[in-house]
């Protein structure tokens, strides 16, 4: 099958290399512009279009959709299906109507719950103990077309989003390859989302890092959790901020006010919250690298 593939990020490579490894024919990747990433901040690829390149396929990377050049180029591209996986773009309808296929999407979340940006990372927040990948056809509402199929997995206690999304990263390729061959097979039904059960998950920002104690310790802990790798959950202690990286719920009891320090040493550090206690594991102070919070209350002890 002749495919154009919308993808950027890590968790889109997973799928894109099922589709070359499964024999079909990807006639054009589209994908992000080219930005500064990480700490040198140097201008480089996206991971999808590494691939891409490395598999001599033709790389597009629009800075819009919307001004009919790019409906041009898949117009020529003459594919059968177009697949969308973490792209960060909404298809027009221009674009939409034009493989016989149609155009679909791999999305992180079992839909319609969690439809937008950061369905991995809520379900976490939230406290899900399920999770899952959904492929559906693409509609102009985003998140909002027809499901075709559905793969369900559990959240571990300690999972992070970053665990997670590589988890999801091959539960996502392999049904898509479900996904496509169905597709060519005309065995493809189609599932209406019901409304009533939508929820969103909008993009994440640093404002959410800053750990409320006075929620409870399995909310301080999804926090934790969901908010790791980027942008971390923070604390501050003696005037500096820290970044979180893991907590254990300890659950003593304690009359002190939440946010307050009640114990310090090779455990861990104990803080009080709404319904007893959180045991801060693992932190990073500004400027210096992730390490136990029982190695940094050795030279930082708490007052």
């Amino acid at each position: 099958m002749k495919i154009v593939f919308m993808g950027t990020p890590e968790f889109a490579v997973k799928s894109l290399e099922r589709l070359y490894s499964d024999g079909h024919e990807i006639s054009g990747v589209f994908t992000q512009e080219d930005k500064p990433r990480k700490r040198g901040m140097k201008v480089t690829f996206s991971p999808v279009k590494e691939i891409a390149v490395l598999k001599n396929t033709p790389v597009y990377q629009p800075s819009t959709l919307k001004d009919g050049k790019a409906a041009q180029i898949i117009t020529a591209l003459n594919c059968d299906l177009i697949v969308v996986v973490a792209y960060g773009k909404l298809l027009p309808i221009e674009i939409l109507d034009i493989p016989p296929l149609g155009c679909i999407n791999i999305h992180g979340s079992l839909l319609p719950k969690y439809r937008g940006a950061s369905p991995i990372q809520y379900a976490i927040l939230n406290g899900e103990k399920e999770t899952g990948v959904t492929s559906q056809f693409i509609s102009e509402k985003m998140d909002a077309g027809d499901i075709i199929f559905t793969e369900k997995t559990c959240i571990g206690d300690d999972e992070t989003a970053g665990d997670l999304f590589l988890r999801l990263s091959d539960l996502g390729a392999d049904l898509l390859s479900k996904t496509v061959t169905a597709l060519s097979k005309g065995s493809v039904k189609r599932i209406k989302q019901n409304s009533d059960d939508v929820s969103y998950a909008p993009l994440l920002s640093k404002d959410m890092s800053p750990i409320d104690w006075s929620l409870t310790g399995h909310e301080i802990k999804c926090k934790v959790r969901g908010l790791n790798p980027w942008p971390i959950a923070t604390m501050t202690l003696n005037n500096n901020v820290l970044k979180i990286y893991s907590v254990d719920i300890s659950r003593n009891i304690t009359s002190l006010s939440p946010g307050t320090v009640v114990s310090q040493g090779k455990t861990g550090l104990e803080i009080a919250c709404a319904d007893g206690t959180v045991m801060i594991k693992e932190i990073q102070p500004a400027g210096g690298k992730k390490m136990s919070a029982a190695e940094y209350l050795r030279g930082n002890p708490v007052n």
